[in-house]
């Protein structure tokens, strides 16, 4: 990202394509780099197999996530930083942990159950012989086509443009004798000031941000947060309170 920010600064748009990568850890991160440099910024990366197509059951695609941060007039910006499935493993381990089911329709097995048993589903999920249904979930009554579609696309931005590793082989490639886990990334940098000035771009997503949270509610909610709140507000409180270590 650092290399597409600069790139921004002198052109307006800055992208960058990298390949033969492994796991970046929080993508959000990136995005908040070009944040800080009054950007947009935009990240995507693939991963091992865990996601199918829509109408199938075998893990093709990671999860896939597809991450968006703009600056705000606020004290925190927009920042969405979101899997292309309904669920990661991570949290079906944190399920496992605490011994809790699974809410239905977020997995799919090969023979099309949706099973709400964590452990069955992580042994099922190392096995390959279940998979992370994307956003939408199972077929195209709740548009799960969606989520599957987001999810290729990442694909191909992570693999296509810097001719890397795609879909199956994320899962690794032997290389001298050993298996090599391989990934791609893609960052796109857009410099505000080439279109309009900071100032007004960021007053337009302020407002559209606080209007989104003074909406009508929910019956029995209180509050509408908008991407990147909780997050900013969960950094205050830690760094005044200390983190909280879980059961789990």
């Amino acid at each position: 990202m650092k290399l597409a920010i600069q790139k921004a600064k002198k052109y307006g748009l800055g992208a960058v394509a990298v390949r033969n990568s492994t796991h970046f850890g929080i993508a959000g991160y990136y995005s908040l780099m070009a944040i800080n440099e009054g950007m947009i910024g935009i990240t995507t990366t693939n991963a091992r197999p865990a996601v199918p197509p829509t109408f199938g059951v075998e893990p093709m695609l990671g999860t896939n996530p597809l991450t968006l941060g703009t600056p705000t007039d606020e004290n925190f910006p927009f920042l969405l930083d979101c899997a292309t499935s309904i669920i990661q493993r991570g949290k079906v381990e944190v399920y496992d942990r605490i011994h809790k089911p699974l809410p239905d329709g977020l997995i799919i097995t090969t023979n099309g159950r949706s099973p709400n048993d964590p452990h069955e589903t992580l042994k099922n999920l190392e096995e390959s012989t279940a998979a992370l249904l994307p956003l939408g979930g199972k077929g195209e009554g709740t548009s799960g086509y969606k989520g599957f579609g987001y999810a290729t696309f990442v694909e191909i931005l992570s693999s296509a443009l810097q001719d890397g590793i795609f879909l199956k082989d994320t899962a690794g490639i032997i290389e001298d004798g050993q298996k090599r886990l391989k990934v791609g990334h893609f960052f796109l940098a857009i410099n505000i000031n080439h279109f309009t000035t900071l100032k007004r771009f960021k007053r337009t997503t302020g407002t559209i941000m606080r209007n989104l949270r003074v909406s009508k509610k929910s019956p029995g909610k209180s509050r509408i947060y908008t991407a990147g709140e909780k997050e900013y507000f969960s950094v205050k409180e830690r760094k005044i309170q200390g983190i909280p270590i879980n059961k789990s």
